[in-house]
């Protein structure tokens, strides 16, 4: 079983760490209080000499040795990741990470029970108590534990959790959960999708509501780019306008209708289209 003490590494993540001894099937990396740390040949660069520094993975093999690699796993310990399950046994189920070995969800950091084949959105994290590094589907003891402190307008990288009634869960930058109500979502969603929002407001408690589109000017923008863009491809003109649906507007723009009406109010009087009864016609 690994043992859990202090390291000057850090375990589940990238370290630079200087070759000690090279040898026929790899070489060993200085680990500090950890100790030499096995490199295997198969990552070893063909030109390493004693000395050089060599960024690399620190995690366990298959004995609970700390071993180096140079491959990037799909996901780090403190990061959150959509994982296929390789295989199911009785400790719980493993995830193919893209490492030789694979990553556990232990039974009691399973949400619901795990099925093969099957793809989860997880978070790495090291066990306290075995040094192990993990992956958890109950995500609310490793996330919110800090202030958010974001401002409205933020851009953050996110990954889709859960869908509900109300829209789509989120964990915004490995860290916070976040909701974008569906009413505001315009392209369907998957769990385990990873996306890119923006802060739309910080709640009182802490609760983060996102936004797909930037908000005020940017928003409009990048409509606008993309309405004038459709009527160049179309020769100039589109049927749309204030009589369309709001689902055929859904389709053409991925916005709603009060948003095309704005930016097309906005285009008109910059003088690069008409309005007309019939649809949108570009100024050339």
């Amino acid at each position: 079983m690994a043992s859990v003490d202090k390291k000057d590494i850090q375990i589940g993540k990238f370290n630079t760490l200087s070759v000690v001894k090279i040898l026929d099937f790899g070489c060993y990396l200085d680990g500090g209080t950890a100790g030499e740390i096995l490199l295997p040949r198969r990552y070893v660069p063909t030109d390493v000499q004693l000395g050089d520094d060599i960024n690399v993975f620190i995690y366990f093999d298959s004995e609970d040795r700390l071993v180096a690699t140079t491959d990037t796993p799909r996901a780090l310990v403190g990061q959150v990741a959509y994982l296929r399950v390789s295989q199911v046994g009785s400790p719980g189920a493993f995830l193919d990470w893209g490492l030789p070995k694979d990553l556990l969800v232990p039974r009691s950091q399973q949400r619901t029970p795990m099925i093969e084949g099957h793809s989860y959105v997880v978070y790495v994290y090291r066990d306290i108590a075995t040094g192990r590094i993990a992956a958890s589907s109950k995500f609310s003891r490793f996330v919110d534990n800090v202030m958010p402190r974001y401002a409205v307008g933020d851009k953050v990288s996110a990954i889709v959790t859960d869908i509900t009634p109300l829209g789509y869960k989120v964990i915004i930058e490995n860290q916070h959960t976040a909701i974008l109500y569906r009413n505001e979502v315009f392209t369907p969603l998957s769990v385990g999708q990873s996306i890119v929002a923006y802060v739309k407001k910080v709640r009182e408690d802490d609760l983060i509501d996102l936004s797909l589109t930037p908000l005020g000017y940017a928003k409009v923008a990048d409509l606008a780019e993309a309405i004038t863009s459709a009527l160049a491809q179309s020769g100039g003109f589109l049927p749309v306008g204030d009589h369309s649906d709001p689902e055929q507007i859904k389709t053409l723009f991925g916005c709603s209708k009060k948003s095309f009406k704005m930016t097309i109010g906005t285009l008109m009087r910059q003088k690069q289209i008409l309005i007309t009864p019939d649809g949108i016609k570009l100024i050339k």
